[in-house]
């Protein structure tokens, strides 16, 4: 049964380089470059947060908050550490993402996948597509650590005439696509999530490359890792690793998009599933299922990966309060020392979810942060409650 008939509200999409609705905390999410636009105010993630009324109509229920596990994770049926068997050759982890993208293609659960490839002229520019054939969904792997239009081909899809479809994204773009999933006229939506933080522009992207690496020209990927090293992937092979306390935090404090600084989507609460690293053991990832839809997505592969439990161990808290006043005054170590620090941190501290923890709170923090002190009158709706709850834990500057 179709959910809805095609929208019949629309409205001009804005021209390339146009203000914005949501105007400097614009995601470029894509659903303004497309007739969509018309939903802006209802479904824009930095303009109308509405977290629980979207949990409850994609998952049945919002979040329990008085569970810590779905406070941090979100509402979730399952949750696993995994791998591919015969990993993907190319692929930023070992594809799980991937091969669930190629079954749903191939076994006819839907017509085409929206994923990001990215231009011929530029590896880190993203360009959203309508993936048709295994080869199309190949071309996207690898993550793109930059802002992305993916909503950008709603229209296109409206126009194919697809009624199955299988979405990959983002927090923000899939708040968005929850938002105006009625008006796509879709028999069936598949949302397979990936979790996001610190996306930039492509010149902020180059600012971190040109900064950080010691090859900013040769990498092919790069991932902030659970042994708290950045490591990245370069065309040779090599793996260089940066640790996280070497970082020049006074220089890159301001690369990131100020949606990302805004953002409580971390693990990307509205998908069906949700594949991504930090809450799994180092060279696993980390997959949670969040409804019978995302259970459907991953039976698919349930023969081509290995899986064990979750695990946890260590204790984040005061590694956190440390990191809010160094961060906040881009407190950058000799990479001597901060190399020193991280074989330690890497030994003892905390591992598996919470490492995740770790990663949600620093982050949740530092945004609470930059919302309080650059948009004060958006911080009471627009941080969810179970963020407040988690950011509640620390004692914050200025406070």
């Amino acid at each position: 049964m179709t959910l809805a008939q095609p929208p019949h509200k629309k409205a001009k999409a804005l021209r390339p380089g146009a203000p914005r609705p949501a105007k400097e905390l614009c995601s470029e999410c894509g659903l303004c470059d497309t007739y969509y636009i018309h939903y802006v105010k209802e479904a824009c993630a930095f303009i109308n947060q509405q977290f629980p009324a979207l949990e409850a109509t994609t998952h049945g229920r919002d979040r329990d908050l008085g569970n810590e596990q779905e406070v941090y994770f979100g509402v979730h049926q399952d949750m696993m550490a995994a791998r591919k068997q015969q990993p993907i050759e190319g692929a930023q982890w070992t594809g799980i993402v991937s091969a669930i993208a190629i079954e749903m293609l191939t076994q006819g659960k839907v017509e085409g996948v929206v994923c990001v490839q990215n231009t011929e002229a530029d590896r880190f520019q993203p360009q959203p597509v309508i993936a048709r054939t295994p080869e199309d969904i190949l071309a996207a792997r690898v993550n793109k650590p930059t802002l992305s239009p993916n909503l950008s081909v709603l229209e296109e899809i409206e126009r194919s005439g697809l009624k199955r479809l299988l979405v990959i994204g983002v927090g923000c773009q899939i708040q968005a696509l929850r938002a105006v999933e009625q008006q796509l006229g879709l028999e069936k939506l598949y949302v397979l999530g990936t979790p996001c933080v610190d996306n930039v522009t492509r010149a902020g992207l180059q600012k971190f490359l040109d900064t950080t690496s010691k090859s900013p020209d040769t990498v092919v990927h790069y991932e902030f890792m659970q042994d708290f090293r950045v490591h990245f992937k370069h065309e040779n092979g090599e793996v260089e690793k940066v640790p996280f306390f070497g970082l020049k935090t006074n220089q890159l404090k301001d690369v990131f998009a100020p949606s990302c600084m805004s953002c409580f989507d971390y693990v990307n609460g509205l998908a069906d599933l949700v594949v991504g690293y930090m809450g799994a053991p180092f060279g696993w990832q980390w997959i949670v299922v969040r409804n019978d839809t995302g259970q459907e997505m991953l039976d698919l592969v349930k023969d081509q990966i290995d899986t064990q439990p979750v695990m946890s161990s260590g204790d984040r808290k005061a590694a956190v309060q440390q990191s809010i006043p160094a961060y906040d005054k881009g407190v950058t170590l000799p990479m001597w020392a901060a190399k020193l620090m991280g074989v330690f941190i890497e030994k003892i501290g905390p591992k598996g979810l919470e490492y995740a923890r770790f990663s949600i709170d620093s982050h949740f923090t530092r945004n609470y942060l930059y919302l309080k002190r650059n948009y004060p009158d958006k911080l009471a709706q627009h941080v969810p409650e179970f963020a407040k709850r988690i950011v509640g834990q620390y004692q914050l500057p200025d406070e």
